[in-house]
């Protein structure tokens, strides 16, 4: 009867439930993690590293942008069965049309090299209808070259793109972009000659995407050329408001020596260029330094919230929050930092931020440091579509996959739901010393994750295992206040 029972609950699980005390090693072939959260479709992306999704609605189509890591010493450049070739990894592009069935219709590989000196990781899209000097018919794609450039493509025929410019001269450890669809501006992540840090921000008019034109390049004071004494942390990326909203969030380092800016838009565009201390001060509005031990890799903006405990008070219900996400660097809990996770930060009042509350991943709920690869947050959704804005946020948690958490409280955030994808024979093992040698496990790596307006989640895998197109069931639409 025991025994008859323990199977009638496997089964069950491979439904939809967790089994953390059985699934502290995951297996090919063996199901999903999941609760409130459910599988609509993959693909392999011919076993590519995965880092940003992008979903633009083109007509009556949903593509699916994504870009790459560069390949790794075993496999640098992978099979790309479209054309037969082994090609550097670079943009994959998938129609997600029907989300059950996404079909890969191009592959754009990117810089030779492997790891962050290769591939083209970030990528953002603009349809010409909207830029200001844009093609009203066409479509158009931002990527970074490897580490060296940016490049604009025109993808209106997502199945045959064409370059059009690249952004070049001397860069290095381009990454992770903003693009303002409406007016054209971009901030680039860049590394420039002369600047003290990795990376910084390079401001550009990309309004016509055939002639990019740069605004200026900005950084925290002690970044620039000629300064001296400590160097602040790097950068790592920036979410604008756009001109309505006036304000640009950006987020320096991933896993340490975190720091939020508050920057007003219009100082920084059109506030005096020369990189000096006082005139990269000009443009801020609020900072918040975080401790030595964690970061900011995501700074994604939660403004205006009507906040229900507030409700009956005579001011404060509706409040301005910025929830930040930090990346974990090292497998298996090894970093000498500490464990990365998420953090909500009050801005109402924007020269005085303030952490309200936090979110973390129960270590023991999957015994996920025993698992093999990273176990911490990296990143979260950014699209601004209502569909979940304000309610509900989608987090990486590599090892422990895609979670849902309820944000509707800023002050007490929680999960409502998770999916754990499976590994299949294309992921990638992951290595620590021990006693000198390495160690490797196998275990999914959930790297970025994106939604679109129908409210599909898209999730890649930094270790090769592809997309996964989920959504949340019915309760957890319920549990997220979503319809």
């Amino acid at each position: 009867m025991r025994r008859t029972l323990q199977a009638s609950f496997v089964a069950a699980c491979a439904l939809g439930c967790a089994m953390p005390a059985l699934a502290q090693q995951q297996k090919i072939g063996a199901p999903p993690e999941a609760r409130n959260m459910r599988l609509v479709g993959m693909n392999d992306l011919q076993a590519r590293s995965g880092y940003q999704p992008t979903i633009q609605k083109q007509g009556s189509r949903y593509i699916a942008y994504i870009g790459h890591h560069g390949g790794t010493p075993d496999v640098p450049k992978p099979m790309n069965p479209l054309t037969g070739q082994a090609e550097f990894n670079g943009t994959s592009i998938l129609d997600v049309t029907d989300p059950a069935h996404p079909k890969y219709l191009k592959h754009i590989p990117g810089l030779p090299g492997n790891y962050e000196e290769g591939g083209a990781q970030m990528v953002r899209i603009c349809p010409g209808a909207s830029l200001p000097k844009g093609d009203k018919n066409k479509f158009y794609m931002l990527r970074v070259f490897g580490g060296q450039g940016h490049e604009i493509w025109d993808v209106t025929d997502p199945a045959n793109p064409s370059i059009i410019t690249r952004i070049t001269g001397g860069l290095r450890d381009t990454h992770k972009n903003w693009w303002e669809c409406d007016t054209g501006i971009a901030f680039l992540v860049s590394g420039v000659e002369g600047w003290r840090v990795r990376r910084m921000t390079q401001v550009y008019d990309l309004s016509d995407p055939a002639k990019p034109v740069k605004i200026r390049d900005f950084g925290l004071p002690g970044q620039e050329p000629g300064a001296t004494g400590t160097v602040p942390t790097e950068l790592h990326g920036a979410i604008s408001t756009g001109p309505k909203g006036n304000r640009v969030y950006i987020g320096y380092g991933t896993n340490k020596g975190g720091v939020l800016q508050i920057i007003d838009r219009e100082k920084l565009i059109n506030g005096p260029k020369e990189p000096t201390p006082e005139n990269l001060k000009y443009p801020e509005i609020g900072r918040m330094d975080m401790t030595p031990l964690n970061g900011a890799h995501t700074t994604f903006p939660m403004l205006k919230m009507s906040v229900a405990e507030f409700a009956p008070d005579k001011r404060g219900a509706t409040r301005d929050f910025v929830m930040i996400v930090d990346e974990s660097l090292v497998n298996e809990c090894q970093e000498a930092e500490t464990r990365q996770f998420v953090w909500f930060a009050d801005v109402t009042v924007e020269n005085k931020p303030m952490v309200v509350s936090n979110f973390m991943v129960p270590e023991k709920s999957g015994n996920f440091c025993q698992r093999g690869g990273r176990f911490g947050s990296h990143s979260s959704n950014e699209s601004m579509a209502p569909i979940y804005l304000g309610k509900t946020a989608f987090i990486t948690y590599f090892n422990a996959g895609v979670r849902a958490v309820d944000v509707r409280d800023p002050y007490a955030p929680k999960e409502i739901g998770y999916f754990i994808p499976p590994i299949t024979k294309n992921t990638d093992k992951r290595c620590i010393k021990v006693d000198g040698k390495d160690v490797c496990k196998v275990a999914i790596q959930s790297n970025n994750v994106e939604t679109d307006d129908r409210g599909y989640v898209y999730v890649v895998d930094r270790a090769n295992t592809g997309l996964h197109i989920v959504e949340l069931t019915p309760a957890g639409k319920k549990a997220a206040g979503v319809k």
